[in-house]
C-alpha cells in the first residue's frame, strides 16, 4: 500500500514513549487509520482538557492471541456446543460498533465512557464497506446479545472492542472467532492491551519488535476473512 495516495507514513513505532504513544492529533480518515494498522499502530481517542484528541499507539509489550497458547475452558466449550448462542459475521456491523461504544459491561463493570467517537465509528463503517473491518455477532433467539469487531491487516486480525448483554456472550463470540481466524490462515489476533477476560483464554504479551516483524511478514499473506456461522461448525 506504500504506493497508494491514501497511505500515510507515521513515525517509527519504536520511537513510542513509555506509554506506547507514537504521535498525537492529525486527521481521522480511512487512509490514515488503515495506514496506522499497516505500521503496527492503532488510534485511541482520549479526552484532554474537555476535548477528544487522537493518540496513535504502539505499546510494548503487546497483547496477542497465539493459536498454540489458546485455552478454552470446558464450561465455555459446552456452552458453545449447546447452540444456545448463534455466532455470525458481518451481519450487523453498525449495531455491534454502536453497542461497543457503550454503555457496556467490561469485566463485570458497566462503562459509560468510550473511545469510539462518532468520527471513529464513521471511519470503521467506511472500512467495513471496503472489506477491511469485520464484526462478529452473537445471537440468542434472534436477539443481538454480544459481539466484537476488528480490523483485518494482512495475516493479523486486530480486535478493537467487544460487548455483551448476557453472561458469556462476548466470550463465546471471541472463541468462535479465534478458531475461525486460525482456520482461515491468520497468524495471530492482536489485542493491543491485555484484559483479564482475554488472559483467561490464553492471551499472552509479546515484545513490540516481534509483533512488528510478524506484521511485516504477514502483510502479503493471502488471507480471506470468510464467513462465520456457528451453526455450520461442530465443537
Amino acid at each position: 500500500m506504500s504506493g497508494d495516495s491514501d497511505y500515510f507514513e507515521f513515525p517509527d513505532p519504536r520511537t513510542a514513549n513509555s506509554e506506547g504513544v507514537v504521535a498525537v492529533g492529525g486527521v481521522i480518515d480511512t487512509g490514515c487509520v488503515y495506514s496506522a494498522y499497516l505500521q503496527g499502530i492503532f488510534p485511541w481517542p482520549v479526552e484532554f482538557e474537555d476535548e477528544m484528541v487522537t493518540a496513535w499507539c504502539s505499546p510494548d509489550p503487546r497483547a496477542v492471541f497465539l493459536w498454540d497458547q489458546i485455552h478454552i475452558p470446558r464450561r465455555l466449550a459446552r456452552k458453545i456446543r449447546s447452540r444456545r448462542f448463534v455466532v455470525t459475521s458481518d451481519q450487523a456491523f453498525d449495531a455491534v460498533v454502536n453497542a461497543c461504544a457503550g454503555p457496556r459491561v467490561i469485566e463485570g463493570v458497566e462503562e459509560h465512557g468510550t473511545w469510539i467517537t462518532g468520527e471513529m465509528r464513521a471511519v470503521y463503517n467506511e472500512l467495513f464497506t471496503m472489506g477491511k473491518t469485520h464484526s462478529v455477532e452473537v445471537w440468542e433467539e434472534d436477539v443481538l446479545v454480544g459481539g466484537l469487531y476488528g480490523v483485518s491487516v494482512g495475516g493479523i486480525f486486530a480486535g478493537e472492542s467487544m460487548f455483551r448483554r448476557v453472561s458469556d456472550a462476548s466470550k463465546v463470540g471471541l472463541c468462535v472467532l479465534l478458531r475461525h481466524l486460525q482456520q482461515q490462515g491468520y497468524v495471530l489476533m492482536d489485542l493491543q492491551q491485555m484484559t483479564a477476560h482475554c488472559a483467561s483464554l490464553g492471551a499472552v504479551m509479546i515484545n513490540r519488535q516481534i509483533y512488528l516483524e510478524v506484521l511485516d511478514a504477514s502483510l502479503k499473506r493471502p488471507v480471506d476473512f470468510g464467513v462465520i456461522d456457528s451453526r455450520s461448525h461442530s465443537w
